[in-house]
């Protein structure tokens, strides 16, 4: 997966650069990824970064800035002094920006140093992130955990300790990491807010570091916009963000006779144990949209943590469940750490929590538009994961029909699946009986 993709900046943004542990090697890889790049800095860089460049233009006035159109990766900075470049002004930044805008090409800002250490903790004048970046991302390095809290190992210990609580020459470990990057006077410090928030963590280069980073990106989301576990130096990442379970739970049963929502199976409702189902898979938000019998279906959700948004408009079919639930998910501040969204049917109690899981973690690693399970001989089953980047389609649908209908639009990636339980739903009293029957078999 290439950086731009896990970071999803599919279109040119200008993007700030903080922490410590790969910023440098993560701007001007991000840089390569674009046929045309604007890379500059509004604290010191050492002069040696300015080869990693295709050219390195020394911005004193705006004539200086001549050559920024130039194909590949510009690197604009102040005058070089003892070794470092000098941040560029005020004036040249906004220029860049407008530049950025009017050219459609990213603008990517280093915006503090971290004298090449894993972590950092950042002192009263940092980090200078302009107010006009769109995303903001907070690096940190996973080689450090383990090591003792140093000046050898973290730029300004001290500090670490105090927002923390680590004392100094303890290890440093996932939990105080996470108590950085999320601390107002830490990683989320100065961070526009209207900018989108992303934490790399980067130097995962081992699994049992992907797996640690892993660990901690499921904190780290209740404040980042999405988490991003990798290794810069093997161009290796997954992203997390959260997926959104979507429960259709509107439709009037017109074939089954009654509502197949409150239908009972082990002691439970159908739509309870779908909804169960979803919040032990670890889905968020989790989203019940209802409409037939809607009193009766929120009343046997009693008690679970999920959003319940009625649907006035079910009986013309299935798309308006769909443009309901996805509709509730709209980019917010709470929202947008939502990368993806699962549709669950309440006629498939019996859907098991690993294969949710499963598709989950599929996507976190790859970034597929859609992803399904494959069920023997070749047969499509749900549930189905849809990527946001569908989200405007699936708004788009009309009448009685699911998200298959876009498939075409999309490629789809299946997941081989063993277990023919997916292929049952419940349309009539026969395939009630045989749900039944499969249970008491077990």
């Amino acid at each position: 997966m290439l950086l731009s993709d896990a970071l999803r900046l599919k279109t040119p943004q200008s993007v700030s650069f903080s922490g410590a542990g790969g910023k440098t090697t993560a701007i001007f890889q991000l840089a390569r990824e674009f046929p045309q790049a604007i890379v500059t800095a509004t604290t010191h860089l050492g002069s040696w970064q300015t080869s990693l460049a295709d050219r390195h233009i020394v911005a004193i006035k705006f004539s200086d800035l001549d050559e920024i159109t130039s194909e590949g990766v510009t690197l604009v900075t102040g005058e070089i002094e003892e070794g470092r470049t000098k941040p560029v002004s005020q004036d040249v930044l906004y220029w860049l920006r407008e530049v950025s805008g009017e050219k459609y090409v990213p603008l990517f800002i280093e915006a503090d140093g971290s004298r090449q250490k894993s972590l950092k903790s950042p002192a009263d004048h940092e980090p200078p992130i302009p107010e006009f970046v769109d995303t903001a991302v907070v690096v940190a390095g996973l080689n450090t955990l383990g090591k003792p809290l140093t000046d050898e190992h973290v730029h300004r210990a001290g500090l670490f300790s105090q927002i923390t609580g680590l004392d100094i020459n303890q290890q440093v470990t996932p939990d105080s990491v996470t108590r950085m990057l999320t601390h107002p006077q830490g990683g989320l410090k100065n961070i526009p807010p209207t900018a989108r928030r992303i934490a790399l963590l980067n130097q995962a280069d081992t699994p049992e570091l992907q797996s640690t980073g892993g660990g901690m990106a499921q904190d780290l989301l209740d404040h980042f916009d999405s988490v991003i576990v990798g290794s810069l130096n093997h161009n290796s990442f997954q992203t997390f963000e959260h997926t959104a379970g979507i429960v259709l739970a509107a439709g009037a049963s017109t074939r089954f006779g009654a509502a197949k929502q409150l239908l009972d199976w082990k002691g439970k409702s159908f739509v309870r144990h779908v909804a169960e189902t979803a919040l032990q898979a670890g889905l968020w938000p989790v989203v019940v949209v209802t409409g037939f019998q809607s009193e009766e279906v929120e009343s046997a959700l009693h008690g679970l943590p999920v959003n319940i948004i009625y649907n006035p408009d079910y009986r013309q079919g299935q798309s308006t469940s769909i443009r309901t639930g996805i509709n509730f998910l709209k980019p917010g501040r709470s929202h947008d750490s939502i990368g993806s969204a699962i549709f669950l049917l309440t006629d498939q109690p019996q859907i098991p929590v690993e294969v949710i899981r499963t598709l989950v973690e599929s996507h976190t690693q790859k970034m597929q538009s859609i992803v399904a399970p494959l069920v023997l001989e070749n047969r499509r089953a749900n549930p189905v994961l849809f990527d946001r980047v569908t989200f405007p389609n699936l708004l788009q649908l009309e009448g009685d029909i699911g998200g298959r209908a876009i498939f075409s639009k999309y490629k789809v990636e299946y997941i081989p699946w063993h277990d023919d339980m997916l292929l049952l739903d419940v349309d009539n009293t026969e395939d009630y009986k045989r749900l039944i029957d499969i249970e008491n078999n077990k």
